[in-house]
């Protein structure tokens, strides 16, 4: 999958939340987008670093310890 891929794909599920609002003002949208797209995205990156908490922070291009704070977050450790 492209990165123009992904793109689009984000573009037509905003498109669908603008149709739902049906005209109502949205609010708070980049919260609650980051928090909807950073949970799985954190899932899923965990799951193919096999757990690894360095090696997901490298993919991600994070620091370790932000990583620890974002999956201690989401409730993905403990």
């Amino acid at each position: 999958m492209s990165k123009k891929h992904i793109e689009e794909c984000v573009r037509t599920s905003l498109e669908g939340y603008f149709r739902d609002l049906r005209g109502t003002e949205p609010d708070g949208m980049h919260d609650m987008l980051v928090r909807a797209f950073e949970k799985p995205l954190l899932e899923v990156v965990m799951e193919h670093a096999d757990n690894n908490q360095s090696k997901a922070a490298q993919w991600l291009g994070l620091n370790r310890n932000t990583l620890r704070k974002k999956l201690l977050e989401h409730k993905l450790i403990s």
